[in-house]
């Protein structure tokens, strides 16, 4: 395919270009961290997001976002949702024309409550760049061991989203195709809210029946979100909806879980997350979920409760009662 450049180099990004260099692409791998990019070079190892892993010759880190993205011809954006907007002001006068870009952020930007694709399309002014998105359930720590994966690659042009599943399609990972990109993208940062109300909920110890009624009543409340944006509903049975929920939502390796469970344990988000290397999309994706949620008139309760437990001084407790409380209805 040409140049192929990763921007951001935590488990994901690398992971992935793990796997693009496990197809016989050469890839430019961007990172912020110097100890990053040293420990690759000379080690072939990220030792502070992805330890343990050797990774491909094929892989070049680089600190510069202009050789970075320059002449590259795909460029897949694993930035955590609120860096991706100031990342590509800086980046798209160096795009190439006609490059397609790949996002693999998950999450909803606060404030102005786009997905990763609107917040690219906002950035890039009108480039003209295709957009693709890839999602769904693939922890990092797996794929990253080869382990078997399926996931899709989501864009309005079928040409990209064709380009996309043939540069990523490998032996282990496994890429469908699709077009529906709002549902996939709903899909992929709704589910890291859920997973958060699910990991309360075992920190609390409430049971298995507890975490099933929030994951299905939680895909229900994406599902509504997803169609009012113009999402198909058949979107999220698929593998950027139930099958990314399911994961992050039983999980160890899930970050937004593990958050959760430590919120439920009785921890102020602001303990949990100070020490965390990596970022757990949910935290802030549950504020922007709300907000556009609110501004569209859909119910979302799960959402408003995450959100009101890690913001507004509410106790795990009692939003798990407010839950079970609400006016009854039917499914």
């Amino acid at each position: 395919m040409g140049k192929i450049t990763v921007l951001g180099a935590g488990s994901w990004g690398t992971t992935l270009a793990q796997v693009l260099s496990d197809n016989g692409e050469a890839v430019t791998l961007w990172a912020r961290e110097e100890e990053v990019r040293e420990s690759i070079a000379s080690r072939r190892v990220n030792e502070m997001f992805l330890p343990g892993v050797v990774l491909s010759g094929k892989i070049t880190p680089e600190g510069g976002i202009r050789a970075a993205v320059e002449g590259a011809e795909l460029i897949v954006s694993v930035i955590p949702s609120h860096g991706v907007r100031g990342v590509f002001s800086e980046a798209g006068p160096y795009i190439k024309k006609g490059a397609v870009i790949v996002s693999a952020t998950k999450g909803i930007e606060e404030g102005s409550m786009l997905t990763p694709s609107g917040i690219l399309l906002e950035a890039l002014k009108g480039s003209g760049n295709s957009i693709a998105v890839l999602s769904g359930p693939s922890f990092a720590n797996e794929v990253s061991r080869r382990l078997p994966a399926a996931v899709c690659s989501a864009s309005s042009s079928i040409e990209a989203a064709r380009a996309v599943q043939q540069a990523f399609s490998t032996n282990y990972f496994r890429v469908y195709t699709n077009s529906d990109v709002m549902g996939v993208e709903l899909g992929g940062a709704l589910k890291n809210v859920i997973a958060i109300a699910a990991g309360i909920s075992d920190g609390l110890e409430l049971g298995h029946n507890a975490r099933a009624a929030l994951i299905t009543r939680g895909l229900a409340e994406m599902r509504r979100l997803g169609v009012k944006m113009g999402a198909l509903p058949a979107t999220f049975a698929g593998l950027s909806g139930l099958g990314d929920l399911v994961l992050t939502c039983t999980g160890p390796l899930s970050r937004n879980y593990t958050v959760g469970v430590s919120v439920g344990r009785g921890a102020s988000i602001n303990e949990v997350t100070g020490g965390m290397k990596m970022v757990a999309e949910g935290v802030k994706t549950c504020r922007g979920a709300s907000e556009l949620a609110g501004s569209l008139g859909v119910e979302m309760p799960i959402t408003n409760a995450v959100r009101d437990v890690l913001y507004n001084g509410v106790a795990p407790k009692e939003a798990v009662l407010g839950l079970m409380t609400r006016e009854l209805k039917e499914e």
